[in-house]
């Protein structure tokens, strides 16, 4: 019966801790992410002083700020956009992504762990933090510059890798190897549920959404908004996606929509507050106590993500002939790992794939590559096309 009562309380001292630190890190001219994060550290179980009861609880928050983040980046890019970076993405990223496998295999060799650990390995840094990049990407309004949108489609398709792997992970911590067949009969059921339902949605949507427009007021159109959302999330998480993927499908089908942007602007308080939960729920699940016992290992995670990524990123897009302006900018955006990252990490715990320390420095590794690439995103000029937003105070 006591349960709410920790619940509100929770909720209170999570919220007073992130307007604190947040307001202090902008003081002090530094990252949000960053205030957001020490307050998770803060507030965590794992660190001294107050915490919260429930760490799951705002694990599900955090989940609701990734789904409307990625409904809000799904009605700012349209399929044309997309379309004009086709080939680094559907050819690119798979092959950056096995570069940074095969990377963290050589890795793995040199400090003598088993094969599927430094596979697992490999696969956990491979995945770049949609959340983290939409969110640097919009504050510097870069997100449709050339480089943005690279970036978007690369962290797209390694999101649907992640779908992939966490089915093939498993069943290599089984006793009868990888069921790719079980791989593939996941994505056919995917495809078969969720192209019918785009095709509808792309047609339907919009003249429903005009409709609504025309003969209700704003808080009809914004709930459509947010429950064609939701449902279509509800859709890909049922066939084995993720909810990220489901929602930025369901903003894409908004885009055509004259009122679209006018719901981002409506859904954009309410996205931004459980923004800042999911990164104070990151801060609550790194235990600082393992930072210096195994420093040797978070140090090999960073340099594999800060520096592999770099340099496999960089050779990707200069390979598919971008500038070198632009292969930097994406080198740099894609150097952290964050949500997906965590999923991968707890299915190679579950199924015996990695040990606890390299859990442990995969959470720790996400804290300091996230910090040092919002603050080289700070350092570096703004990228051409940037939409600079101008600022609201004084």
């Amino acid at each position: 019966m006591t349960e709410p009562v920790f619940i509100f309380r929770d909720v209170a001292m999570v919220l007073a801790a992130a307007l604190f630190f947040g307001f202090l890190c902008w003081r002090l001219r530094q990252p949000l992410i960053l205030g957001y994060v020490l307050a998770g550290l803060v507030l965590s179980p794992l660190t001294p002083g107050p915490h919260v009861h429930d760490v799951h609880t705002f694990q599900v928050m955090a989940e609701i700020g990734v789904i409307l983040l990625m409904f809000s980046v799904g009605i700012e890019f349209s399929i044309p956009e997309l379309l004009r970076v086709k080939w680094v993405a559907l050819i690119g990223a798979p092959i950056g992504i096995s570069l940074l496998v095969g990377l963290g295999i050589g890795a793995g060799k040199l400090l003598g762990w088993p094969i599927l650990q430094s596979i697992a390995v490999g696969c956990i840094v491979s995945v770049a933090s949609t959340m983290v990049l939409m969110r640097l990407l919009m504050d510097r309004g870069e997100l449709g510059s050339e480089s943005g949108r690279i970036m978007v489609t690369l962290s797209l398709v390694e999101d649907l890798a992640v779908v992939i792997l966490t089915v093939v992970l498993p069943s290599f911590g089984s006793s009868n190897g990888a069921d790719f067949l079980h791989v593939f009969l996941k994505i056919g059921k995917a495809l078969l549920l969720l192209v019918p339902v785009v095709l509808v949605g792309w047609k339907l949507v919009p003249r429903l959404l005009s409709y609504i427009e025309k003969t209700c007021n704003d808080e009809i159109s914004l709930l459509l908004a947010l429950a064609i959302c939701l449902v279509v999330a509800a859709i890909t998480e049922e066939v084995g996606l993720s909810l990220a993927l489901g929602a930025f499908v369901g903003g894409m089908l908004l885009g055509s929509s004259p009122y679209t942007h006018k719901l981002a602007a409506q859904t954009l308080p309410i996205r931004d507050v459980f923004v800042a939960l999911f990164f104070v729920t990151i801060g609550m699940l790194i235990d600082p106590s393992s930072w210096l016992s195994g420093w040797r290992l978070l140090a090999v995670m960073v340099g594999l993500i800060l520096v592999g990524k770099f340099v496999v990123w960089f050779a990707v897009v200069r390979v598919f002939r971008y500038s070198r302006e632009t292969a930097w900018r994406v080198g740099i955006g894609l150097t952290q790992i964050g949500e997906f990252s965590f999923i991968l990490a707890q299915v190679s715990l579950h199924s015996h794939l990695i040990t606890s320390e390299v859990y442990n420095a995969t959470l720790a590794g996400s804290l300091i590559t996230i910090l040092i690439n919002a603050t080289l995103f700070k350092l570096i000029p703004r990228a051409p096309g940037a939409i600079v937003q101008q600022p609201t105070h004084a």
